[in-house]
């Protein structure tokens, strides 16, 4: 473990105690051992946990990481299985939605091709990993990073400490100071629709089915979580709706707001109800110019936005995490720079394409769906219903979602680094 700033390249800081950034410190820390000390930098890892009602459809890939990283067997009791998937277009008001696309969901006999997680539950467990495996918890913020002509990267902390480390992976979310310090460019923009999500309690059992209806105002998404509740069973909505309406449906009395979900949750799970507080998020697309800088790598939300319609962005931001991993694990054994340019080079490589065609699907579907224009509804509902017809196509879009690549870093395979 460095000892002194004479160690520094058997230090590694990761800024940000996210999902993803929780991940990165188990996965680097199991990986190099005694031999580097991982730090995670996060003023939240300080203060009572935050109230967040989000849940994530884990990908087959990065349920096959969390197992390789000992995690999954702390959730696997608190995960839904997605067996299959239905795809809806229709109006709010429509009586009747027909149904032009379903996804049967394994991409193996017995594998799902993803599982829905709540994040609190997620988060604790990735939080005992890193404890257990000796990851350095600090409780406070990254203020800034700097490495010049090659040299250490000099982390000064937000109460004004300074270590120097071989690498600083910024983890710090889509408004990241790290990213904007270093220089490095933003393309993006607001769809300007906000992600409503809440925890719905139903009465009749979802059978792992997960529900998209793609309705004028955005996708409203019923995703299968694991059973309890008043009502004995539940679900996680993500209801993307225009920025505009929003406070006025988040004003609306419990009775009124519940009213308003049912209308486009349905009656086919029975009696609903709420079983968490609604919260509500702005919905962008971004992506950084650059993955990496001198001693320097972005990850997750800092280095890339991208709409939820298809669930996707956390999954980004894990493959990230097996990717940087790999990287920065490989170099650290052959006794490399973990923070040399050609090893930020090659993270950046494995990441580029991936990222770049996930958002432009995700950008392309939302801006397709988002609407009214009945031109584009009988064109895109012929497409879903050719889709449809095509096992084989289907069966790729499957193994897509789910982040099947014989490319695929070793994490993501679920092998040891």
């Amino acid at each position: 473990m460095a000892s002194n700033e004479q160690d520094w390249n058997r230090r590694l800081v990761i800024a940000g105690g996210g999902v993803a950034g929780l991940t990165l410190a188990v996965a680097l820390r199991q990986a190099l051992g005694e031999g580097m000390e991982v730090v995670l930098a996060d003023p939240a890892l300080g203060a009572p946990p935050r109230e967040d009602h989000r849940a994530y459809a884990i990908a087959a890939t990065a349920r096959r990481m969390f197992e390789s990283l000992g995690v999954w067997s702390r959730i696997a009791d608190r995960a839904a299985a997605m067996t299959d998937m239905v795809i809806t277009d229709s109006r709010t008001s429509d009586v009747v939605r027909p149904v032009f696309l379903t996804f049967a969901g394994e991409v193996q006999p017995g594998e799902p091709f993803a599982h829905m997680v709540e994040n609190g539950a997620l988060a604790e467990s990735l939080l005992v990993a890193a404890r257990a495996c000796g990851v350095v918890l600090r409780p406070e913020g990254v203020r800034s990073g700097a490495s010049e002509d090659g040299g250490p990267m000099t982390v000064t902390y937000a109460g004004g400490e300074t270590a120097q480390a071989a690498l600083l992976v910024a983890a710090d979310g889509a408004r990241s100071r790290l990213r904007n310090q270093a220089g490095i460019g933003w393309v993006g923009w607001s769809y300007r629709q906000s992600g409503i999500v809440a925890t719905i309690g139903h009465e009749r059992p979802h059978g792992g089915r997960a529900v998209e209806h793609f309705l004028p105002s955005g996708p409203f998404a019923m995703l299968p979580l694991a059973d309890g509740g008043r009502l004995g069973h539940r679900s996680s909505i993500v209801w993307t709706e225009r920025t505009e309406n929003v406070p006025a449906l988040l004003s609306l009395d419990a009775a009124d707001l519940l009213a308003e979900i049912e209308r486009r949750f349905g009656l086919e799970l029975g009696e609903i109800a709420l079983e968490t507080p609604v919260g509500a998020y702005p919905l962008a697309f971004g992506i950084a110019r650059s993955f990496a800088g001198a001693r320097l790598a972005l990850m997750g939300d800092a280095a890339h936005l991208v709409h939820p319609i298809s669930g996707q962005g956390l999954n980004l931001g894990l493959r990230d995490v097996a990717s940087l991993a790999e990287a920065v694990v490989d170099a650290a054994r052959l006794g490399l720079d973990p923070g040399a340019p050609d090893v930020l080079a090659d993270y950046e490589r494995s990441r580029r394409f991936d990222t770049l065609a996930m958002g432009a699907v995700t950008d392309g579907l939302n801006r397709l769906f988002s609407n009214d224009s009945t031109p584009l509804r009988l064109m895109r509902d012929l497409g879903l219903g050719l889709v449809d017809r095509l096992p084989g196509l289907k069966r790729r879009f499957i193994r897509e979602a789910a982040g099947l690549s014989s490319s695929a870093p070793r994490l993501l395979r679920g092998e040891m680094l």
